[in-house]
């Protein structure tokens, strides 16, 4: 069984998870990963899928949060202006954006024979870390392929966490990064509602990192002194209905998970955060002149605040510590979190 920051007696916040604790405790949301690792190369995609239709005629609202705008990014312009979101959304590494938005187009013409001569283009969704201290980036071996496996590997259920897909060659607070996930459980009009977030972790400097019972470990090499020169995606995924600009609202608070564990979002740090919601589709070929729209009461949003402050902060932990030590590209060396606060435990 991987091991989750509640297995160290990490809990963050206040509210309850869902059952698996992850973004797929949001009905229909799937993940998949794909990873490379060969010679110097650390690196994969890993899928994440709103539901399991055609995206591009049956989208999903959403909204997106810049936290700090130093990144590569593709989609996210048209992302914030229309507030939907049309394909599976891809994470990979900063070399790999072109590669992921190839491949999504290509899945997305081959399913839809009037893009591009009777409707609109589409809006490719490719968000990205820099994972070149533990892997080759200059080699770009990822490809159009690879992209497709971690799209045909998603599913619901349990989703594979730390040095897998997107994260595999990830780094964060100066220990070995990765892919983490965590949701939270909210009762609206006496129904539970979710909200699930998954975590791309390549962020903070060593020895900045701040666990939720107040500790504050350091990598056993100490902190390197490098300047933040990470990223961290962000992806929140709910079944509260909510329209896009609630849903940009929801995104700005991912940021606060990242603060509570003592990021500060450097100067040189990618960090994004990008909220959807499945509850009520917008249809591609929508003939009427006026949609019918839920939206969350504004009054009631600061417990979907809550959820996604709770949720980003056990996300990235859930990331750090399902991931083992990882030695890289000319020798770079990420030490496990795991086995950092384990040892300290021992020692107690």
């Amino acid at each position: 069984m991987p091991i989750r920051a509640r297995d160290f007696g990490l809990a963050c916040g206040l509210l309850p998870p869902g059952p698996l604790n992850a973004i797929t405790d949001v009905a229909g949301v799937r993940v998949g990963h794909h990873t490379l690792r060969s010679g110097a190369v650390r690196t994969g995609f890993t899928a994440i899928l709103p539901h399991a239709d055609d995206l591009f005629r049956s989208k999903v609202r959403a909204g997106v949060d810049i936290i700090n705008g130093f990144g590569k990014s593709a989609g996210l312009i048209q992302v914030a202006e229309l507030g939907q979101i049309e394909t599976p959304i891809l994470l990979g590494n900063t070399l790999a954006v072109g590669t992921g938005f190839n491949a999504l187009v290509s899945r997305a013409l081959a399913a839809n024979a009037d893009i591009g001569r009777t409707t609109g283009t589409v809006n490719p969704l490719v968000l990205e870390c820099n994972d070149g201290w533990l892997s080759d980036i200059r080699a770009r071996a990822l490809t159009e392929a690879d992209a497709f496996r971690a799209l045909d590997a998603a599913q619901t259920g349990p989703v594979a966490e730390g040095a897998i897909g997107a994260g595999t060659g990830m780094s964060a607070f100066g220990f070995k990064g990765g892919v983490g996930t965590a949701s939270r459980i909210v009762a609206l009009d006496g129904r539970d509602h979710v909200l699930g977030v998954l975590a791309l972790a390549n962020f903070g400097n060593a020895g900045d990192l701040v666990l939720p019972d107040g500790r504050r470990p350091v990598p056993p090499d100490g902190a390197d002194g490098r300047p933040e020169r990470g990223s961290v995606i962000l992806v929140a995924a709910t079944d509260i209905a909510m329209e896009t600009r609630q849903l940009s609202r929801v995104a700005r608070r991912c940021g606060a998970g990242l603060a509570r564990l003592g990021a500060f979002w450097g100067h040189g740090s990618g960090d994004i955060a990008l909220a959807f919601s499945t509850a009520g589709r917008i249809d591609h070929h929508e003939t009427g002149d006026f949609v019918a729209l839920t939206a969350l009461n504004e009054n009631r949003i600061d417990l979907a605040f809550r959820a996604a402050a709770e949720a980003t902060e056990e996300a990235v932990l859930n990331a750090m510590l399902a991931a083992p030590a990882t030695t890289g590209r000319d020798g770079h060396h990420r030490p496990s979190l795991a086995e950092v606060l384990g040892s300290a435990r021992h020692r107690d």
